[in-house]
């Protein structure tokens, strides 16, 4: 039987306490320094755009906030607790970098893969009851791939595929949403439309997010704050303290060029 999809969305509401705390976070690979004595605090609800050079630890960062790997100092908080002590790891969605590049991999359905995210609050190797069915079916509905369920995920385009992994995110009803350069070969019209149900997860849904990305363009106009890194915390600000000559010089040095996309409303 076809899941029946609900378009009812509800955020939750309450007061904007920190929802991620990083105090002195240092980490290395071997002798080489990536990060070094970064603190911040991500409020609930916020949109924050990580940026820097390659090599400045972003990627790093983040797997560091999602318990992938651990710090050689320092701590992280998510909900209060320390990263290593959270149980309820369905709270937690991560998109990573090469997701949709690698779903052409997968002789699986649209549906298959989103109902797969449900999986961290369902249980492993337990049935899905109605409302599991629901919640992946809302995830779908909110993401705009319902009609795509029964296609399987190597017959999308890159922006579909995108999509589906951002649904299988969302299966789990995370609180926090981290992605990794989430519109990597995805072409500008499709960003946008990939932007813009970020957009409305964050505003409608008070979801966290958090995402990697080398465009200055989308993290100006896009995101709510600013976390820059080269290896050290340059700035963390709104986009506006963030776009000025000085930190973009310390970022990417005196010959930084920004490009700007044409936005075309559909």
């Amino acid at each position: 039987m076809p899941i029946k999809c609900s378009t009812e969305i509800t955020p939750e509401k309450g007061p904007k306490a920190n929802i991620i705390e990083v105090s002195d976070l240092s980490f290395r690979f071997g002798a080489e320094k990536v990060l070094e004595n970064i603190s911040f605090n991500i409020k609930e609800g916020d949109y924050l755009g990580i940026v820097g050079p390659n090599g400045a630890g972003k990627t790093t960062l983040l797997k560091i906030l999602l318990g992938l790997i651990k710090p050689e100092k320092g701590t992280v908080k998510l909900f209060g607790k320390e990263i290593g002590k959270i149980n309820n790891r369905s709270q937690i969605g991560y998109v990573a970098q090469k997701s949709a590049q690698t779903a052409s991999e997968f002789p699986a359905t649209v549906e298959e893969i989103v109902a797969s995210g449900r999986t961290a609050r369902a249980g492993l190797f337990k049935k899905f009851n109605k409302e599991d069915r629901e919640k992946i079916a809302k995830a779908m509905e909110i993401t705009e791939i319902h009609d795509l369920c029964r296609k399987l995920v190597s017959e999308l385009s890159g922006g579909q595929k995108q999509r589906v992994f951002i649904a299988r995110a969302l299966a789990a009803e995370p609180k926090i949403l981290f992605l990794d350069e989430p519109t990597v070969a995805v072409d500008v019209a499709l960003s946008e439309k990939f932007y813009e149900l970020l957009n409305k997860l964050n505003k409608k849904m008070g979801i966290t997010i958090l995402f990697v990305s080398h465009d200055l363009d989308v993290i100006a106009r896009e995101v709510s704050s600013v976390l820059c890194l080269k290896r050290t915390l340059v700035c963390h600000g709104s986009p506006k303290d963030f776009m000025n000559k000085e930190n973009l010089e310390k970022l990417y040095g005196p010959n930084y060029k920004i490009i700007v996309h044409d936005r075309h409303d559909s």
